[in-house]
Formats: C-alpha cells, structure tokens, sequence
C-alpha cells in the first residue's frame, strides 16, 4: 500500500480511513488518540480532550437510564475522529466527501463494537447528549451560552484537565461495560 493511503495507529496499525477494515479497529487505538486530541479546536483556555467530552456524554446517557447499548454508543460517538482528526461544526458541514468519508467510518464503528449502526431514534438520543454537553463545555470553558434556554443536565461532569493516560484508560473502561 501506497504510504499516503493510510494513517499508522498507535498500535503500529496501517489503517485506510476512506476504506475500514473493522478488523483493523482497535478500542485503545480510539482512546489513545481521542484522549489527545482537543475538543474546540484548541481554543479552550486549557486542554480538555475528544476523549474526556465522549466519557462525559457516556456518564449523561447513564444519567438519563439509557440503554447500555445507547450509554456505549455515546461513549463511541465521536470514534471516528481518532483516525479523521474534529473538523469544527461550522466547517463540517461544507465537505461533503468528509461527512460521507466519517460516516461511512462511524458505522463500521458503531457495527463492530455494538453489532449495529444505532437507529435514526437513538442517533437523536445521542445528539441530544452529545448537543447538552456542548452546552455546558462552552459554558464553563468560554462563558457563552449556546442556546437561549440552558438542557437539562443529568450528570454532573467535572470540566478540570485530566491527564492523558487516565482519559485512556477510563474510555477502555467504558468501552468494556
């Protein structure tokens, strides 16, 4: 395979994002990355990780008594950016191949670690949290207030940076739930 056609994990994986192989896809190769990567583009006025957000959306779904298959699938949300990179809301929406590229990752994703692709009812669900979170990240990290009418927040997260390795392994935690 031709170098620029795949990404090297930190599992030393050579994985193609345009074109997943399940096999290739590896939960600590997704808590790694994502427990790395910064969430608002780095404009937080500390480090708070893709990673730590996801547990966060996690421990809101279990908050809510969802399903352990909707807890999971709000843990493995944002998955697929451990091998794209977070491309902000306000870009994203103008690349189509992306979106077409990330989901097609999302559900092979979503199929190997929770044997589907969730429903367009629970892909709400999980917007939902996933959408309240952002609220409350925004609203501790940068004082802005996304919405006129604050979500009603059910867990109760704690915004403080924490170390790499600790966001890792509690993903992997989750992940085994």
């Amino acid at each position: 395979r031709k170098m620029s056609s795949y990404i090297t994990t930190s599992s030393k994986i050579h994985f193609t994002p345009v074109s997943p192989d399940p096999e290739q896809i590896v939960i600590r190769d997704i808590a790694h990355a994502l427990s790395l990567m910064t969430r608002a583009n780095g404009h937080f006025p500390e480090f708070y990780s893709v990673g730590q957000h996801c547990i966060h959306c996690y421990e809101e779904a279990v908050a809510r008594k969802y399903s352990p298959f909707l807890c999971k699938a709000c843990l493995l949300h944002d998955a697929s950016e451990a091998y794209l990179a977070d491309i902000t809301r306000p870009v994203k929406q103008f690349l189509p191949g992306y979106l077409e590229i990330e989901k097609r990752l999302q559900d092979t994703i979503y199929e190997k670690f929770l044997g589907r692709v969730p429903t367009e009812t629970e892909q709400t669900a999980i917007s939902s949290v996933d959408d309240t979170l952002l609220y409350y990240e925004f609203d501790h990290y940068m004082g802005e207030k996304l919405q006129k009418k604050p979500p009603k927040l059910y867990s109760a997260p704690i915004f403080e940076q924490k170390t790499f390795s600790e966001i890792e392994e509690k993903y992997i935690l989750f992940s085994q739930s």
